[in-house]
């Protein structure tokens, strides 16, 4: 499992525009967006959206098998230290990676993962950024540069309001690739305490043995249970 150390270095040079400032559109889903106005031409700390691309799918290739549904409970995962909480599969097992603050992998079969990057930024928020639909159009567009790349297609873009009021952005999208077939990507983002937080979950999605309901239910309570633990300063 590949993971992209100079991805990290690249995220803490981010525009001042990832996501302007976008009303509410629900917590319990995704919902595609309305093609979004250009964002504002970025600083010289620009994104590098390949980079980003790389990052979010950096805990990802060749993913195996469905994760059978009786593997799937969840547990309450807290890290005090750098202020964050989401939900994990209470079966999966919590191994070191470089480069990742956290990562939970299937037993047997670690390409089907949960995993968490934080690091310092020097932005405020997410509206600092850009809309989602923004992001999530130019991270599949780095996706499709890559030589390994076959397809890649956005699924559902969405936002919800955390822990006091925190904005949470959320991705979702199928990759298919050289390095591990189809696989749906879930992402979750957002800043706090001038700290990116990068949660992102890769589970196998090939037509043999395709993602299920089930599955993909439990996926989504652990995209939408990622959230700060500490609180907004």
């Amino acid at each position: 499992m590949a993971l992209h150390i100079s991805c990290f270095n690249h995220i803490l040079f981010l525009p001042p525009t990832l996501f302007p400032n976008s009303p509410l559109r629900h917590s319990n889903g995704f919902q595609r967006e309305a093609q979004p106005t250009p964002s504002p031409l970025l600083s010289k700390r620009e994104l590098s959206l390949s980079s980003f691309a790389l990052l979010l799918n950096g805990f990802s290739p060749n993913l195996p098998a469905a994760i059978s549904a009786q593997q799937l409970e969840l547990l309450r995962y807290t890290d005090d230290k750098e202020g964050f909480t989401l939900l994990r599969p209470s079966s999966w097992i919590k191994v070191d990676k470089a480069g990742a603050t956290v990562l939970f992998e299937e037993a047997n079969k670690g390409t089907n993962n949960v995993g968490v990057v934080v690091n310092p930024i020097r932005l405020t928020n997410l509206r600092e950024f850009g809309t989602p639909q923004f992001v999530a159009d130019k991270l599949i567009q780095a996706e499709k540069r890559k030589e390994s790349t076959k397809d890649a297609e956005v699924i559902g873009v969405a936002e919800r309001l955390g822990r006091e009021g925190l904005q949470v952005y959320e991705f979702e999208y199928k990759l298919d690739s050289t390095r591990g077939g189809l696989k749906r990507i879930f992402t979750a983002a957002f800043v706090a305490s001038n700290k990116l937080y990068l949660l992102n979950i890769a589970h196998s999605d090939k037509p043999e043995n395709p993602l299920d309901s089930h599955t993909r239910s439990v996926l989504e309570q652990v995209l939408h249970s990622f959230d700060s633990a500490t609180p907004l300063i």
